[in-house]
């Protein structure tokens, strides 16, 4: 069994223990605790379901956050019900007041959208079922004060159970999962870092390549690695004052943040070994290699230091000031573009040597206005009061009434059932509908049926019964991480089980299986049902809106690196892409999971190599603005006219930039298009038929034609360079020019013209791609995307 898969084992082994302990916590309560417990824990279910909420993949910090967000949600739904309840009177209620009084006290839960935490709205959702279904059933006996907080009460012990399960036998610290993810991230880096040397120097291909392979796949476990940190960064602030309590050791939060600023050194080392571009061998001299093979010790020697690991006592300070020996042999710019990768190489290993040893401030975008956080804050609930944020609520309204009310009519005593998936299962964001619904209603049924077959078994010993949670437990944490189920399917699982095995005294456990069951399937048909009429949007056409986001974000992107703007503008443009690519991905995801009904097939391949080629774009650019940064470092002081004479190579990138930017502009235009028969109606409809006359004068670049403008402003780049290097570099002193060391900036020009030469080959792929998107979108056209861009164009003029 590989390492990945041991650690899995331990933390679903983990997470089962901890969630069967609460759970056997809850029962042993329930089940055999002293009266006045029995007496005030009425719904030992919901404590069960408040257990699987909060201590699912938990840590102490989830777990002291889920205590605060259970009692934000218990002042959420008890404190109105108890008003409510008093005004209405439960004799009063009706199948339809029920169902209405809990959608609009759901509306008030979720209203504040992303100013509450989806756990808090889980539970108080989960117990406006509770009070407004029982207050619905028991009618005149239900007393207005003592149900909520009965409701209440069973939420309080499904919180203490899950803090006691998370103490025992020692307390899971989201402090120590940081740390140890950042930890095996930094292991994790050196050892691609060797992958990459060694598949560098290779003298064969095939080596090469397995050596390549081995640390894509790091890279691949790494990327879990950083969601992890990403999970429990924010659980580290729980922990705090168990921390000054107990004065442990808390970690640096700032230290998983600089071991993934090294990842675009490594992204940018696989590209030159993707490419297969051979290195020629006069350059990898044996004098060279050693140097490379020195500065590869370095890079380590402080990727361990930024994980604390202790050093041998004589460690050399790292100088990036002064030149590294092998690096003093590149004194000219390369003749062909086929050495580049070679110096490109260097230049992502000298990048990664500069991000490893940099301070923080150093590689912050930039410091935190707080006047401007502050006036965020206070604006949260205007920007609340925006139509799309009034969704959310109106969904889970809608659908929570519906569910409540054809439950109750199907089966009055059950009728809660229908409204507790639909309200434990809520999510804030858009999701993939019919796979969600899916995967719950499996998740249901497995569960439900595990339980009755549990009870059917051992009858007769109700401890035992227990017992047989821990399996069920551990195969549902599996569930979790898997991308067949997932968190919905998984919780789902754990309920359906729980629910029949942890109770006693409700009957037939297989009648209860069918009820809930049906309700299950009751509430979320009605889930289904307004989320097709309030948003009948389909996903395929939020990845295509997605997607001509991101080409909008490569087109400021690429602006930005054409001109001179400051270090935070670039950082921050980078941002903004990386976050449309993400939404990209996602989106691409949910709509290969949707179902296409009469609708075209949704292109799920073509968008993926999309979002490949936009991600390796975004890494270009970026790169491109490294070189620019050390470019003008490095010519301060080296000579007066190093602004003017770096002045053409700064013309032919903005010229290569400008053209990439109308591109991505042009295909922000064509991807919004519903279809091309609509561009031909609207072009009649405005009676506009002049875009032909003006198809040669369209500024559209075009790179997928021979001898197009990449390669015409990589040979132009190439001659600029090398006027550049000598003109920075020669120095005059007493009247007599002196030749001076210029491998630094040859290092960082050659980096510059791969980047030129590998933007202007993505953009030809992106323009293929392109093609073939809106080709699948009009089977039945011939598409030119010039020409439609020319109509676009002509169309808005």
């Amino acid at each position: 069994m590989t390492e990945r898969g041991r650690a899995m084992w331990r933390t679903c082994l983990a997470s089962a223990f901890r969630t069967a302990l609460a759970c056997t916590i809850v029962g042993a309560a329930t089940l055999y605790g002293p009266e006045w417990i029995l007496r005030y824990v009425a719904f030992p279910a919901f404590s069960y379901v408040t257990v699987i909420l909060i201590i699912t993949d938990a840590t102490l910090g989830d777990t002291l956050r889920g205590c605060w967000l259970a009692l934000y949600a218990t002042c959420q739904s008890v404190a109105p019900a108890i008003i409510t309840l008093r005004l209405i009177g439960p004799a009063r209620l009706t199948a339809g007041t029920t169902a209405l009084a809990a959608a609009l006290a759901a509306f008030v839960v979720v209203l504040p959208n992303g100013l509450t935490h989806l756990v808090a709205k889980r539970i108080a959702l989960g117990q406006i079922v509770l009070i407004y279904v029982i207050g619905y059933i028991n009618g005149a006996e239900t007393d207005p004060i003592m149900h909520p907080l009965r409701v209440a009460a069973s939420t309080a012990l499904g919180v203490i159970a899950c803090v006691l399960a998370l103490l025992v036998p020692l307390p899971r610290l989201a402090t120590c999962e940081v740390k140890q993810s950042c930890k095996e991230i930094g292991q994790n880096v050196t050892t691609r870092v060797k992958l990459y040397m060694k598949a560098f120097c290779a003298e064969d291909a095939t080596s090469a390549m397995a050596s390549v392979s081995q640390a894509r796949e790091l890279s691949r476990n790494s990327s879990k690695l950083y969601q992890t940190i990403k999970r429990y960064q924010p659980s580290m602030k729980w922990e705090r004052l168990p921390f000054k309590i107990w004065r442990w050791q808390n970690v640096n939060d700032k230290k998983g943040e600089k071991l993934q600023n090294m990842e675009i050194a490594l992204r940018g080392m696989d590209m030159v070994l993707a490419s297969k571009t051979p290195i020629p061998s006069s350059l990898l001299a044996g004098e060279v290699k050693d140097g490379i093979k020195n500065i590869q010790e370095r890079v380590i020697l402080s990727i361990k230091r930024v994980n604390n690991i202790p050093q041998p006592s004589v460690t050399p300070e790292t100088d990036l000031e002064k030149p590294d020996e092998c690096l003093q042999t590149l004194q000219e710019i390369p003749e062909t573009s086929q050495d580049l990768p070679f110096y490109f190489f260097l230049f992502c290993l000298r990048l990664l040597e500069t991000i490893s040893v940099a301070k923080p401030e150093e590689i912050k975008a930039k410091p935190e206005d707080n006047n401007g956080s502050v006036k965020t804050k206070s604006r949260a609930w205007v920007s609340d009061l925006d139509t799309k944020k009034f969704m959310p609520a109106i969904k889970i309204s809608l659908s929570l009434g519906l569910a409540i009310f054809l439950g109750s009519l199907y089966s009055k005593p059950n009728g809660y059932w229908a409204g507790l998936p639909v309200a434990i299962s809520f999510a804030a964001a858009r999701e993939a509908t019919f796979k969600v619904a899916n995967v719950k209603a499996q998740g249901t049924v497995i569960g439900t049926v595990y339980g009755v077959m549990g009870c059917f078994v051992f009858q007769r010993f109700l401890t035992v019964r227990f017992l047989s949670l821990l399996p069920w437990f551990i195969f549902s944490s599996l569930l979790s991480k898997s991308r067949m189920y997932g968190q919905a399917g998984g919780i789902s699982a754990a309920i359906g089980a729980v629910l029949i095995l942890g109770r006693k005294n409700f009957g037939q456990p297989s009648d209860f299986a069918i009820d809930r069951i049906v309700e299950t399937f009751i509430g979320l048909s009605c889930s289904i049902l307004v989320e097709l009429i309030l948003q009948p949007t389909r996903a395929v056409n939020v990845a295509k809106l997605e997607l001509s986001r991101s080409f909008h974000a490569l087109y400021e992107c690429a602006s930005l690196c054409g001109g001179k703007p400051s270090k935070a503008e670039i950082m921050e443009s980078q941002k903004k892409l990386r976050s449309h690519l993400n939404a990209l991905k996602k989106c691409t995801e949910e709509a290969q999971a949707e179902p296409s009904f009469w609708f075209t097939p949704f292109n799920a391949s073509c968008y993926e190599k999309l979002f490949k080629s936009l991600c390796r774009m975004a890494d270009l650019l970026q790169f491109s603005s490294h070189a620019i940064g050390f470019l003008g470092e490095q010519g301060k002081g080296k000579s007066p006219q190093s602004k003017e004479i770096l002045g053409d190579v700064e013309k032919d990138l903005k010229s290569l930039t400008e053209s990439i930017g109308l591109l991505a502009k042009s295909f922000e235009e064509i991807t919004l298009l519903k279809s091309l028969d609509a561009l031909e109606k609207a072009l009649v409809k405005n009676g506009n038929s002049s875009w032909d006359i003006e198809l040669g004068k369209t500024p559209n670049p075009s790179f997928s034609s021979p001898g197009s403008e990449p390669e015409k402003v990589l040979n132009t780049y190439l001659q600029h360079c090398r006027g550049v290097a000598d003109g920075i570099f020669i120095a005059e002193e007493e009247g007599e020019e002196v030749k001076v060391d210029k491998s630094e900036v040859v290092l960082s020009l050659s980096a510059l013209g791969f980047c030129v030469e590998k933007m202007g080959k993505e953009a030809r792929e992106i323009e293929e791609m392109v093609k073939e998107v809106v080709q699948s979108e009009n089977p039945s056209s011939h598409v030119n995307l010039h020409e439609i861009s020319c109509k676009i164009r002509s169309l808005y003029k």
